[in-house]
């Protein structure tokens, strides 16, 4: 697989669209409209699903960008050693003017933490369907499936920044990392790897695996509609993606480790007990298990795109 020329998709003057925020935002846009699909299958409003993109995408980008920072990767990759102590501060052109600004918030660069950014997604959720009265586990729900499917999406920012690669490999898919900056040691070396060694594209793996996640759950929320129960589909996420970073993460030579054990591992273990633990807790306990198919002979309410304000 080639690598890409540049990460910069359009560039007028200090006007600057890069690959990486751009496929975000794509994914997030897509996750929505996804959600805006099954909230109607649910006979939420899907209003709220537009609503709720600018809360989830502003917590999620802050939590996955803390979550990276904080980090500390193997290789001298990116991480907390790199933004607090080695590059603090990095400057940034506007106009002809050079402005100071903290290399930690510079997330055009690359370096978000997929699971920050669940974590920061998910209480944008708890904040916003407590603020509007919704049921937290169904809109949990209703936005599983587009999560993923937004993960699909986005990592494939990393193929532009060239980064979230694995080993070297003579497979035919093998992706090209000449941008020796963005190597670790000792694939820095290109004595030992020249610039047309080929490596492991850990992000087009994990992409894969989000995109045929996204494909079950929009299958099953179907298939077994009338058998789950609210906040079932967001424990089946909470089991699925785990597991395909539980076993991605073996390839990734930069991993944050504790004690020897990738981070993402470790955090991998604790959500598929926690989803597992959710799903058994929710249906030993009938208050909790509630159906959003109850009333199988309900008519789906209509629901209207509101006036602007005057």
């Amino acid at each position: 697989m080639p690598s890409p020329s540049d990460p910069i998709l359009v560039q007028i003057g200090p006007f600057v669209i890069r690959w990486y925020g751009l496929l975000i935002v794509t994914g997030a846009l897509a996750a929505a409209y996804i959600a805006t699909i099954e909230a109607r299958r649910r006979n939420e409003n899907p209003e709220h699903a537009w609503d709720l993109l600018i809360w989830c995408l502003v917590a999620g980008i802050i939590g996955a960008r803390l979550y990276h920072v904080l980090s500390s990767p193997a290789g001298g990759s990116r991480g907390f050693y790199y933004y607090f102590v080695e590059h603090p501060w990095a400057t940034v052109t506007v106009f002809g003017v050079a402005v100071p600004i903290p290399t930690a918030v510079m997330i055009w660069e690359g370096g978000i933490g997929i699971f920050g950014g669940i974590v920061g997604g998910v209480l944008a959720l708890v904040l916003y369907a407590r603020r509007h009265r919704l049921n937290i586990w169904r809109w949990l729900d209703i936005l599983a499936p587009g999560m993923l499917l937004a993960q699909a999406i986005g990592r494939w920012g990393n193929y532009f920044n060239q980064e979230l690669y694995g080993p070297p490999t003579d497979l035919p898919w093998g992706i090209l990392i000449d941008n020796v900056n963005q190597r670790i040691p000792p694939y820095n070396d290109l004595s030992l790897y020249p610039l047309d060694t080929t490596f492991h594209p850990v992000f087009l793996y994990e992409s894969l695996w989000n995109l045929i996640g996204f494909a079950l759950l929009m299958w099953l929320g179907r298939k077994y509609a009338r058998r789950l129960l609210d906040g079932d589909m967001a424990s089946m996420y909470l089991v699925w993606y785990p597991v395909g970073r539980l076993l991605i993460e073996n390839l990734r030579p930069d991993a944050w480790t504790l004690s020897g054990i990738p981070t993402a591992q470790i955090v991998s273990i604790v959500l598929i007990v926690l989803g597992l633990a959710l799903a058994f807790y929710r249906r030993r306990n009938p208050a909790l298990a509630t159906s959003p198919y109850t009333h199988p002979t309900q008519k789906p309410r209509q629901y209207h795109r509101r006036a602007p304000r005057k």
